[in-house]
């Protein structure tokens, strides 16, 4: 009786296998390689052209100096909110980890609008902003602060259960041989947390560089100014500069695979090294 029990088991998981590597090719490799056929389908030349474009390597620039600088600033966040979390006990916990969570459950347009309503010229600290001659919205520092609010979770949420999982233990040995708070944490929590660090910073950065809904409301949709690599795409299909809008799309492509080579190889350091990331 075990033969055929064991010939249904390895059935149902050829065709479980089959159907989700069907699902993955369909609506993931398909599209990935549509893509790159199209942004390709006038040559390397026209792929070229549309790569070197001002307005492409001014959104390029844009997009990479927006996640730059809210990468850093969220893992530094996310490190900070974690330990607060799973390492003390305060009122009010369970609204912060909540407040953590709200970009991942809001739509990405009401976050850029909620930015409009707080830094436009008609917003909260618009007359503020406005005699002091600053701008945010439909200007850099909007694009930056669309970035860093969708975002902010990823670090956050990849640490907090790496360091409950991880007790208090080992920082209360410290603290009782004499270390301080610094201390404790760059030579105890650091080195129990850097694959989670390093990992909820690739996952930042992927989210930065793929964003659309809330940079496309703050950014006033300036080519060469305020557009980003998501902008820069919409604005050459809108124009029906097709083979252009895909040239640029497929460097979206790239970076995207680019991160999750980098998310692969951290999930076999992390194994390696001892447990998840």
């Amino acid at each position: 009786m075990a033969a055929p029990e064991s010939f249904a088991n390895t059935g149902a998981r050829r065709l479980l296998i089959a159907s989700v590597l069907g699902y993955l090719a369909l609506f993931l490799l398909l599209p990935v390689a549509f893509i790159l056929q199209q942004a390709l389908a006038e040559g390397w030349r026209t792929y070229a052209q549309a790569a070197r474009d001002p307005a492409a390597r001014s959104a390029l620039g844009l997009t990479l100096a927006a996640a730059a600088i809210a990468v850093p600033l969220n893992v530094v966040f996310g490190a900070a909110a974690a330990w607060a979390v799973a390492k003390f006990e305060f009122p009010g916990k369970s609204a912060l980890i909540a407040l953590i969570d709200l970009p991942l459950t809001i739509s990405p347009v009401i976050s850029g609008l909620m930015l409009v309503l707080v830094f436009g010229l008609e917003g909260w600290l618009g007359d503020w902003l406005r005699a002091r001659g600053l701008a945010v919205i439909f200007a850099p520092p909007g694009i930056v602060l669309a970035t860093l609010f969708v975002t902010l979770p990823f670090a956050a949420r990849e640490l907090i259960p790496l360091m409950a999982e991880r007790g208090k233990d080992d920082e209360e040995a410290a603290v009782l041989l004499g270390a301080d708070g610094w201390q404790t944490f760059w030579r105890v929590t650091l080195p129990e947390i850097k694959w989670g660090v390093l990992y909820g910073a690739v996952l930042c950065a992927s989210r930065a560089i793929g964003e659309f809904g809330a940079v496309s409301v703050v950014s006033g949709h300036v080519r060469g100014r305020t557009n980003t690599l998501t902008l820069h795409v919409e604005a050459l299909y809108n124009e029906y500069h097709m083979s252009a809008a895909f040239a640029v799309a497929s460097l979206l492509t790239l970076l995207a695979l680019a991160t999750m080579a980098l998310q692969a190889w951290l999930d076999r350091r992390a194994a390696t090294a001892g447990g998840p990331p």
